[in-house]
């Protein structure tokens, strides 16, 4: 059954003059129909944040809180619904879903916590110097402004909920735009936010189209913006609005790195269950998937056939199935890209190990060995089920192998040696070195951003409340201290 759903102007529902409607990409059904905010909603919106930021800056600390407090609790009473239509607007497997909600619950919960210590102030004594005798400094952190968050589809909910929680929590307003195919779970915490006393126009959600985003983009009441997508687009923002504070993630293609002393049937067993289940998770539509394994040569031949086997085992097909592993991908031209890129792959000589197949919006998980580095597959992020297998020899050209790529977000190290942990952490140019697993996993209150072309500034709760407001320092004169 469809519906119809408003969007959130200023905290209040309301609907524009046309809609979109919201496509599942597994059958094609219409999941709901998405009204579109006007141009004049759109303004109204912008000017609404802007009056409130004063008003909405000095907000008491527990208000905020309490707010936050609130969404993530109707979150997990929702749990179920809201994964569901997660499932049904994105194609993502109801299993991940379920935990994509879960995550939400939490950055919610860390944003209220974050909202009552947060700024509390930092003193320091100036009479270090004899001119700043009887003089104490006091340092606070202020919001810069209305925040603009552009979110992906790929992680509906939470990708917003991280966009969202943080500037409440710091006290800025926010003007939420989600992506346009996946709108729906963005609108839910609308709902969520409207049942809170949060003041009027301090946040509001709007799915405004692409095409309508560069004036939002260039407009100077929106002094920060948080976007996370693709590289081209991001860049795009930052080079538009060069004086803007931008915060931009922007992907990568995350290797996991398997050394020489991982080499028990256990530790291999392992590593290739972990690889196959994040190289596919979410149909590979994640920054910090598994693209790449670089493995030592003293374990990549028992190693390799152990990937397939785990790839193969990967239970394809019916995302709202509690079984299944790999939906499809968000649209069959998604699909058609990842298709173009493998088949690209094979014809300049890679091996094809298994998949290789798509049905409609589906692709099937795959698994590619000797991928000439001049490919698109070897040099982009593919944002699908798609992981080449790589011989290396000996710690230093592992590393060098994860460094030849634009792109530097996250990366993983299977390594018992502790000093080899220490090192790769020094060496690998990336936002996040995971020890003992793949580059996919993300706690959502640590720092998390890339070096390179994956992006500039961090998201993590705390770590984007800082983004979003600057130092001002207090200085107190006479005091006998």
């Amino acid at each position: 059954m469809t519906s119809t759903h408003a969007f959130w102007l200023a905290g209040r529902q309301a609907t524009g003059e046309s809609g979109f409607d919201v496509t599942s990409p597994w059958d094609g059904t219409t999941v709901g129909t998405v009204s579109l905010p006007t141009d004049a909603q759109v303004e109204e919106a912008v000017a609404a944040a802007y009056a409130v930021r004063d008003e909405f800056a000095a907000t008491p600390a527990h208000v905020r809180a309490a707010a936050l407090d609130h969404v993530g609790r109707r979150l997990a009473e929702r749990t179920e619904e809201i994964a569901r239509l997660i499932s049904a607007e994105n194609g993502k497997p109801v299993k991940w879903a379920r935990g994509e909600v879960g995550r939400a619950v939490s950055v919610f919960r860390f944003a209220a916590e974050e909202a009552r210590r947060f700024n509390g102030g930092e003193a320091q004594r100036l009479d270090t110097d004899a001119g700043g005798q009887g003089r104490l400094a006091l340092t606070r952190r202020f919001p810069k402004g209305v925040v603009l968050g552009i979110a992906p589809f790929n992680f509906p909910l939470n990708l917003c909920a991280h966009k969202i929680a943080p500037a409440i929590a710091a006290g800025a307003p926010l003007i939420l735009k989600p992506a346009p195919a996946t709108p729906l779970s963005g609108l839910i915490l609308g709902e969520l936010l409207a049942e809170t006393d949060l003041p009027a126009g301090s946040w509001s959600i709007l799915p405004v189209p692409n095409d309508k985003m560069p004036a939002l983009v260039q407009d100077e009441r929106l002094p920060v913006i948080s976007f996370t997508g693709s590289e081209t687009v991001g860049y795009a923002i930052m080079d538009s609005v060069p004086r803007k504070h931008c915060t931009l993630e922007l992907g990568g293609n995350g290797a996991a790195v398997v050394l020489a002393d991982w080499a028990s049937d256990e530790d291999l067993d392992r590593a290739a269950a972990r690889i196959a289940t994040f190289s596919n998770y979410q149909g590979g539509q994640s920054c910090i998937s598994v693209q790449r394994v670089i493995a030592d040569a003293a374990v990549y031949d028992r190693l390799l056939p152990r990937i397939v086997a785990a790839v193969e085992a990967q239970v394809t097909g019916d995302p709202n199935d509690d079984a299944t592993d790999v939906g499809p991908l968000v649209s069959e031209a998604a699909a058609q890209r990842v298709e173009a890129w493998v088949r690209e792959a094979v014809d300049a000589g890679a091996k094809l190990l298994t998949g290789g197949k798509r049905d409609g919006a589906s692709y099937a998980p795959t698994v590619l060995t000797e991928l000439p580095a001049d490919t698109t597959l070897a040099r982009e992020e593919v944002f699908g089920p798609v992981l080449s297998v790589q011989r290396v020899t000996g710690e230093a050209e592992a590393f060098a192998a994860v460094n030849d790529s634009k792109y530097g977000l996250q990366a993983g190290v299977f390594t018992h040696d502790l000093q080899a942990a220490f090192r790769a952490h020094r060496a690998l140019e990336v936002g996040g070195v995971v020890i003992g697993d793949v580059p996919s996993y993300r706690a959502d209150q640590m720092p998390y951003g890339g070096a390179k072309q994956s992006g500039v500034g961090r998201e993590g709760v705390k770590f984007a409340m800082d983004d979003y407001t600057y130092e001002r320092v207090l200085v107190l004169t006479g005091l006998a201290l």
